[in-house]
Formats: structure tokens, C-alpha cells, sequence
């Protein structure tokens, strides 16, 4: 059995263990640069002749060296719009002649397969008809 050495215990303070804090930290979001603002690190970052002067302007800003690069990309293919923020997600579709062109190609398809289906149940029936030897119903006008 462990036998507890009392000089440790009474080097902790009263109310053991460590305090936490109850406030709920809010959830850290996403850092969203405006065209001019990466315009002007991109202008700043340009005139950095000096060893180091780049790594400071990023730590400064808080920024990767992969941003920046990305960045300079952009710019140099004209990109300018590319550099403001895009709206997360699937793009929206505006034209509703295209949303109900797809929605009457979906049913289409769906009444295709039920067609298909239906069709193969038919003739399947016609098959056992004939093997059980019941009389063939004749068929309707189409």
C-alpha cells in the first residue's frame, strides 16, 4: 500500500485543482480579407528589398507565405475580382427555365424506369399465362 508524503500535500493550496474558467469562449472564425486590403500587403510585401522584411510583414499581418503567393497569382492574372471573398457552397442557379428543364428531365427518367418496369411484369405475366395453359386475354388498343 502507497503511503502519501504529507510535505507535498501542504504545498498545494486549499481547493485542489486547478481552477477553470466558466465563460464560453466564442468559436473562432474564418479571417476574410477585402480586395484593397490584399492589394495593399501585395503593395507592401512588393517593396520589401531587405532580407527578413517579408517574414515580418507576415508575421505583422498574420498571414502563410502560401497566401501571399496565392495572392500574387491572382494578380498577375488579372484576377482582380478573384481577390475579394467568395460566398462558400454550390453556386446558385438564377435561370428558372434551366431548374424546370432539370426537374422535367428527372420525372422523365423516373416515368422511363416505371415504364420499363412495368413492361417486363407485363410480359412476365404473358409467360405464365402461356405455361399454365389460361387463355390468352386479348389485348387493348393502345
Amino acid at each position: 500500500m502507497a503511503t502519501h508524503n504529507p510535505s507535498l500535500f501542504s504545498r498545494l493550496p486549499s481547493g485542489s485543482g486547478p481552477r477553470t474558467d466558466p465563460e464560453v469562449v466564442p468559436k473562432a472564425s474564418r479571417r476574410q480579407f477585402s480586395a484593397a486590403e490584399k492589394l495593399r500587403i501585395l503593395q507592401e510585401a512588393d517593396a520589401c528589398t531587405q532580407p527578413g522584411q517579408i517574414g515580418a510583414l507576415l508575421r505583422r499581418e498574420g498571414l502563410y507565405s502560401s497566401q501571399l503567393a496565392t495572392w500574387r497569382r491572382l494578380r498577375a492574372r488579372g484576377q482582380l475580382q478573384a481577390l475579394t471573398p467568395q460566398p462558400r457552397g454550390p453556386k446558385v442557379v438564377a435561370d428558372p427555365q434551366a431548374e424546370e428543364l432539370a426537374s422535367l428531365r428527372r420525372e422523365n427518367t423516373r416515368l422511363q424506369t416505371h415504364l420499363t418496369r412495368a413492361e417486363t411484369i407485363i410480359d412476365v405475366q404473358k409467360k405464365l399465362s402461356l405455361l399454365l395453359g389460361l387463355p390468352p386475354t386479348p389485348e387493348l388498343p393502345s
